[in-house]
């Protein structure tokens, strides 16, 4: 297995409307990404410009508004799984210092009667405030649930697995829209030692997509040590494994350590916004290791788990579930 300098780019095009060829080399090429890297960059991944600029404007502007607002829509009852979460309130897992970040969680919109609603809290929308929050935030949540479909298709296929297996372990699944302000700080004396505005840390759910951030700062460890910048272009977005999906596999697909480091001091005073879509299963999906993933040179390395007993146990370590 070789190191990584780069994160590779692949367009989704060439899996939902290319040709045989196109489409076997896209399931290599991401497949092949996710078992040595655990990222990829994807171009024309179907979410419109129009809709996440939309977005993009209505989040910043409930960001832009004072703590004791924003504050009104935070429910400290549901453990931060809806509405919004106030700065420093999560730390990565095995750091106790908390991220220089807030953010606002979008939960599943169940439409069609599934008795899965019950499992869910309703979704916080701060209409009188920011009325086009609930509409953008919900047509972005399901356009990249949808493409997530299409590239959960694919890893299906790379792991000849039926090309629709994961269809109805993600259908009204627990998934998580979290728009994230990394709030400016005029006066970099303030930040507390060791603070930053997301420290070291996997994603605990099947893939994550990330909509381009407004700043860079997003790194990638890989194996030598190094953190290697993940750019993408400003119509690309990144997505990666996370811990369901390499519990899953038996460690075939690399859920892959990542942070958003610190600008300079001197751009502190800058904020950073970036909208990560984490695609959760049901809460019932058996992440049990795949049979085809074990063998004598890949002992099975996990113990079986459902997705809604791992997401519990993740939870109460990075702080947001007592």
């Amino acid at each position: 297995m070789s190191t990584f300098t780069s994160i590779p780019t692949v367009d989704l095009n060439d899996y939902r409307n290319g040709s045989p060829e196109q489409k076997a080399a896209f399931v290599k090429k991401l497949g092949d990404s996710f078992s040595n890297i655990g990222f990829a960059i994807v171009a024309n991944h179907g979410v419109t410009d129009q809709l996440i600029q939309n977005a993009y404007g209505a989040f910043q502007d409930f960001f832009a508004m004072d703590d004791e607002t924003k504050r009104q829509y935070e429910d400290p009852a549901i453990a931060g799984q809806r509405g919004y979460v106030s700065k420093g309130k999560e730390h990565a897992k095995g750091h106790n210092v908390g991220d220089l970040k807030e953010f606002y969680h979008i939960g599943q919109i169940v439409e069609d009667g599934d008795a899965i609603k019950s499992e869910y809290p309703d979704n916080i929308f701060p209409d009188d405030k920011v009325p086009g929050m609930r509409e953008y935030g919900v047509n972005l949540y399901q356009s990249l649930e949808g493409s997530g479909r299409y590239l959960l298709r694919a890893i299906a296929e790379y792991l000849d697995l039926d090309v629709n297996y994961f269809d109805d372990k993600i259908h009204n699944g627990n998934s998580i829209l979290r728009p994230i302000h990394y709030f400016p700080i005029p006066n970099p004396s303030e930040i507390p030692d060791g603070a930053v505005r997301a420290a070291e840390h996997e994603d605990i759910n099947l893939i994550t997509l990330l909509i381009g951030a407004s700043a860079d700062g997003l790194q990638v460890l890989n194996k030598e040590g190094n953190w290697i910048d993940a750019k993408p272009e400003p119509n690309q977005i990144v997505i990666n494994v996370g811990d369901m999906l390499q519990r899953l596999t038996n460690n075939r697909l690399k859920s892959t350590t990542h942070r958003v480091i610190n600008p300079p001091r001197e751009l502190m005073h800058l904020p950073r916004y970036s909208v990560p879509f984490f695609l959760h299963p049901r809460s019932d999906m058996d992440l049990t290791s795949l049979e085809s993933c074990i063998d004598d040179e890949h002992p099975k390395a996990y113990s079986d788990m459902t997705a809604g007993e791992y997401l519990n146990e993740r939870l109460r370590e990075i702080g947001l579930k007592k």
